[in-house]
């Protein structure tokens, strides 16, 4: 029998799969249209889908047939694309092929996933004995931390940047999104 570490592995990288696949057929469509939002819109379009979240966990409905789950995959496809556009700055069109923007996908993934393998070792697994409300409560401050941060123009005096709170909403994310396909 696996570990529950391994199962934890698979499941992340399983996750991370979907959203690539559905992030490379959106690049297909729209290309990297995604490079003109600045910060501050970035970070009200993460918000608009935790939002989402917390009032179909509210409410127990959806008036337009999507639920929670998607928004969670939303959640991590747009924050990689913040990690991105911190990494590269805003432009006025777009500047990145597809296969550019898959390649920075793939690195900020891959940094993620190595940041929840050192967090999960030193929380002991902790997330699967949370409730998928808490990932989006928890979502929903990181959101409203890298609001503060954006309104102080990154001078902060002992908090952690924009992409850590990216990197946390990412795995959060990530582990709702498992949570609800068990």
């Amino acid at each position: 029998m696996a570990s529950p570490t391994t199962n934890t592995q698979q499941e992340f990288q399983d996750v991370l799969a979907e959203c690539r696949t559905l992030f490379a057929k959106k690049l297909h469509d729209y290309g990297a249209s995604w490079r003109i939002l600045r910060p501050s819109s970035l970070t009200d379009q993460l918000f608009i889908k935790a939002k989402r979240i917390r009032s179909l966990e509210i409410t127990g409905e959806s008036l337009v047939g999507e639920g929670i789950r998607p928004e969670f995959i939303a959640l991590i496809n747009y924050g990689v694309v913040g990690l991105i556009q911190l990494e590269k700055g805003f432009v006025d069109s777009v500047d990145l092929t597809a296969d550019e923007a898959l390649a920075h996908y793939d690195r900020h993934v891959k940094e993620a996933y190595e940041l929840m393998l050192r967090k999960n070792h030193d929380y002991g697994e902790a997330w699967r004995d949370m409730r998928v409300s808490s990932y989006t409560d928890l979502i929903l401050t990181k959101i409203e931390r890298v609001k503060e941060i954006e309104d102080l123009n990154g001078a902060t005096l002992v908090s952690e940047g924009i992409d850590a709170n990216y990197m946390d909403i990412i795995n959060y994310a990530v582990f709702g999104a498992i949570k609800l396909h068990e």
